[in-house]
């Protein structure tokens, strides 16, 4: 009962910064979907649009955060020093050369988002002015990434909390100046996120060099690209970017094909998004501590708590996704007031809120099944498990789509969040902690 007790405090140790600070994430979005929804339906759905194009460009690189927290986690467990400080410049020096490599390509990938995501006509100015602002962001948003996974593998999951806050706190802030008072539109939205993400880097580095200074030690090249290791790092960076690329293809097509359907139809969408990302965001705060438990006790070689740990953490998971879906049920048709003020979008939202209640429940265990995935760096087992699901989100849409309509794209979200789950399960039974 002790040991059960220790465990659980030290998951909620962890979780409950990871909660409050993810919590704070889509509340951002609230506010900057709030603000263009009080505009127009063409700026709530751009910016919609526009947000899920950096999404996109953004998540498919997430392994440098996931990557470097399992691998830091490891190497914290294992009480390795020098391969914590080496995942770090490892995982920096990545993001650095990718963000060089976004902002030079930078007019190609406005042409084809605006092309992959069936961008309306109405919408495109506001699409490339919020674009070509903020893609000066990347270099910020990689390092941050790359920190925030490794505070995270060193088990400090309150560094990445104030820095989280601060960032959309800011973020909200000054988008609300920007739109409000000096009246900038999209742009002001764009603006915000551009200055709140580099002073959210510059604290990150504050952080660093505060907290743990004591572990920088020298670093040769050698050892920087000591070739074993650093294929190691590249590997498992890879699986997780092919794992990532198809889930946020999966987020992008479903802005896509509601764009399809008209700008109402994708206003309506951006809303449901939101409730997603409340959700998702939340549960993730267990996915993070899973992360970090899961990576320590695998660095340490203790299979006692750590299968004691997943157990738990998949009963937290649990219990948020019922909680979610009962608070939608009992207030969507309200909540959705504060995203939009159209009447369109309101009423055509009350056909659609069913399907916030059934989402926690067919989607918690994949969101807490990768938190365990990345602790134990089965890289390979997460992008094997996303193959099959994605194929079945398709198909599903695709075969119901002039039957369904919009009903369609939640119907093939749904059953592939669901399909996810049962695959990872599957694996786990199949080879426990011994996944690759």
């Amino acid at each position: 009962m002790k040991k059960s007790r220790k465990l659980n405090l030290e998951i909620w140790r962890l979780a409950l910064p990871n909660i409050i600070s993810n919590v704070s994430v889509p509340l951002l979005s609230t506010v900057d979907t709030a603000l263009m929804g009080r505009l127009s339906a063409a700026h709530l759905g751009a910016v919609g649009i526009s947000a899920m194009i950096f999404n996109f460009l953004y998540w498919n690189f997430g392994f440098l955060r996931m990557g470097t927290t399992g691998m830091t986690a490891q190497a914290y467990g294992a009480e390795n020093r020098k391969n914590m400080l080496l995942v770090l410049w490892r995982s920096l020096s990545l993001g650095m050369l990718i963000s060089v490599v976004l902002f030079l390509f930078r007019h190609i990938l406005m042409d084809w988002s605006l092309l992959a995501f069936q961008v309306d006509e109405s919408q495109v100015d506001f699409v490339r002015e919020y674009f070509y602002i903020r893609i000066w962001a990347a270099p910020a948003y990689m390092g941050l990434l790359c920190l925030l996974g490794w505070f995270f593998g060193m088990q400090n999951a309150v560094l990445p909390l104030v820095i989280t806050i601060v960032i959309n706190g800011v973020n909200m802030l000054l988008s609300y100046y920007f739109v409000y008072q000096l009246e900038y539109g999209i742009r002001g939205v764009a603006l915000g996120t551009l200055i709140a993400q580099y002073l959210g880097l510059l604290l990150s580095l504050v952080f660093f060099l505060a907290r743990y200074r004591f572990i920088i030690v020298p670093i040769s090249w050698t050892s920087f690209l000591k070739w074993d290791e650093f294929k190691e790092f590249l590997l498992t960076n890879q699986d997780l970017f092919i794992r990532t690329v198809l889930l946020t293809f999966v987020f992008a097509f479903f802005y896509s094909q509601s764009s399809y359907f008209g700008v109402i139809s994708l206003a309506i969408s951006v809303v449901i998004m939101q409730f997603v990302n409340w959700m998702s965001y939340g549960i993730d705060g267990i996915a993070f501590a899973a992360e970090s438990v899961v990576g320590k006790y695998k660095g340490a070689a203790d299979n006692q708590n750590l299968k004691m740990a997943i157990r738990y953490l998949m009963f937290w998971g649990m219990g948020f996704a019922v909680i979610y879906s009962a608070i939608y049920g009992m207030g969507a048709d309200v909540l959705v007031k504060v995203f939009s003020s159209d009447t369109e979008v309101i009423d055509g939202f009350g056909d659609y809120f069913f399907w916030l209640i059934i989402i926690p429940i067919l989607a918690f265990p994949s969101y807490i099944w990768d938190g365990v995935f990345i602790g134990l760096t089965a890289s390979k087992s997460m992008r094997n498990a996303m193959i099959l699901p994605f194929a079945l989100f398709l198909a599903v849409f695709y075969m119901f789509r002039e039957a369904l309509g919009l009903h369609a794209l939640m119907l093939a979200l749904s059953l592939f969040l669901l399909a996810r789950g049962l695959i990872q399960t599957w694996m786990y039974r199949q080879k426990g902690t011994d996944l690759m």
